[in-house]
Parts: C-alpha cells; structure tokens; sequence
C-alpha cells in the first residue's frame, strides 16, 4: 500500500503539472446580458473576459464636444442599424473626452445590440481570432483600442493595418474599430523625417516614404475626430456639472470656482478629466458639512 500510494501522490504530481501547462478553459458567455468585454491572453491563448459593470456615463454628461458628438453617435447609430459605418480615430489633448464618448455610446445603444471589446494593443495581433470569434453573431461590435500610439517596428502596427484594409470589414459587417490616441498619425515624429521630403523642378514638395508610412494607418480609419484643450469657461461649466452629479447646489459654485481653477492650475491641464476629479474631491470632502448645514 505504501508504493501505491507514493505512486499516486506522483502521478497526482504530474497531472498538476501538465493542467498548468494546457491552456485555460473557455469561459461560458451570456452574450445577451454582457455588454462589454476585455480581450486576454493567459498561456498563449485569448478569451472575451466579460466587464460586469461599465461605466455609466452618459452622452448628456459630456460638455464643450458637441460636434465630435455628434458625428460619433451618428456613425455608432448607422453601425447598430445595420446601415454603413466607418472606423473611428479619435485623436488630440488628453482628458477631453475620447474614450469617454466611445463608452457612452455603448451605453446609449447597447439596448439596441451595440457591444464593445476592449484590446490592449500589445494583442492587436488576435484580431483574427477576435473576428472568427464574433463574425457570425447577431451583435453589433465595437474593437476599442485606447491610447494607441506605436513605435517603429512594433508587430501590432501592421496587424492593425491589415484590419482596417478590409480583412475586418470585409469579412463581417458587425465589426468597427474604434481607436483613441494622443498622437494624430499614432507614431511619434521627429525632425529628420523631414529630411524624405522630395522636391520637383517646380517648386512642389511630396512627403517620403518614412511620412507616408507614418501616416498610412491613421488614413486607413473613415473618420477622424479632433479633441482640443478646453478653455477656462469650459472647464468651469463642466465642473458645476459634476457638482450638480454629486448632489451639490448651485448657490455653492461662486465659491468652489476659485478651488477648482486652483486644482487645474496644480495639474497642468482644464480637461473633462480634471474637472471630474476635482468635482468629486471636493464634493466627498464637503458634502456632509453643506448637508448639516442645510438643516439647523
């Protein structure tokens, strides 16, 4: 009994060993409760991780973008409705509003069949399999990629120029690409890029090959969105926003200004992010005194 049992607690040993080796098990998914997914890897292989709870924000919260709005929630309606639609780059100032807008549109019409699949970039590269995935679904799908930017020679690059050439779009018309990036052309530029530019006998200049490959991606996507800095006036309105979020009156605003153009100050930055942050630092900080206060 003794051998057998060492034999086994061995064998035992072994079957461990080899189950950490295969890889994990497909998760079951319930795609008419699920909204919003993450794409991850473990041990080589991918999977649709379900987000059990998005973000609420709303498209009413989003202040000073009106434009870019609009013309977002008009491409993700003609997506959901089955009606032609284009892939999205959502470029400029940080904190203005780009992701945000990608995920109040899934809250607006995930109803209606939208569902959103967030990818790192560094797994750009299963866009294949992402498509064989969900390209006989029902849904309507979004591929979210935010803050994308490359650097040269990255293998993510070319697979996402490939996706856009048509291998996405082509294959299924359930499929965008919504992407966010900091950078218009999503690799970084320096000056000796200029040095490719090409003169003609008469006077024209016509980019190299280092600017056209640099911008050959951002071109591939149908429409292109430009987010700015906001002014201080924008700034302050969506920072009484918040506040009215959070519960605090308006008679409170004249003096919270001074605060909150003081918090913008310290960052560096008057973006939809900071006004946010600041809205619910200072109403989590003051809430309980205005509220006591309004009782006596």
């Amino acid at each position: 009994m003794d051998k057998l049992d060492q034999f086994l607690t061995r064998a035992e040993g072994v079957l461990t060993r080899l189950e950490s080796m295969l890889p994990p098990a497909v998760p079951q998914i319930d795609w008419y409760t699920a909204r919003a997914f993450r794409w991850r890897k473990k041990q080589g292989s991918g999977y649709l991780q379900v987000v059990p709870r998005v973000i609420p924000i709303n498209l009413r919260d989003l202040k000073n973008i009106d434009h870019q709005k609009m013309v977002i929630e008009r491409n993700t309606w003609q997506f959901v409705r089955g009606k032609p639609a284009n892939n999205v780059l959502l470029t400029g100032a940080r904190g203005t509003g780009k992701s945000s807008l990608i995920k109040a549109c899934l809250n607006a019409y995930s109803e209606q069949g939208l569902r959103l699949i967030e990818v790192d970039k560094d797994d750009l590269s299963d866009l294949g399999d992402i498509v064989s995935l969900i390209s006989e679904r029902i849904e309507r799908f979004i591929v979210f990629c935010d803050d994308l930017s490359f650097e040269e020679g990255e293998s993510g690059y070319k697979a996402l120029k490939v996706a856009l050439d048509g291998s996405i779009a082509g294959s299924s018309d359930n499929i965008l690409i919504y992407a966010t990036s900091n950078r218009r052309h999503l690799m970084p530029e320096y000056l000796r890029d200029n040095e490719s530019y090409r003169h003609t006998e008469d006077g024209e200049i016509h980019p190299g090959e280092v600017i056209e490959e640099k911008n050959s991606l951002s071109e591939r996507f149908g429409l292109w969105m430009s987010f700015y800095p906001f002014k201080q006036d924008d700034y302050l309105m969506i920072v009484e926003h918040w506040l009215k979020h959070f519960g605090i009156a308006e008679n409170t605003f004249d003096l919270v200004r001074p605060e909150a153009l003081m918090w913008a100050l310290e960052r560096g930055s008057r973006s939809g992010r900071v006004a946010f942050q600041f809205a619910r630092d200072w109403a989590g900080k003051n809430c309980d005194a205005i509220q006591s206060s309004s009782f006596k």
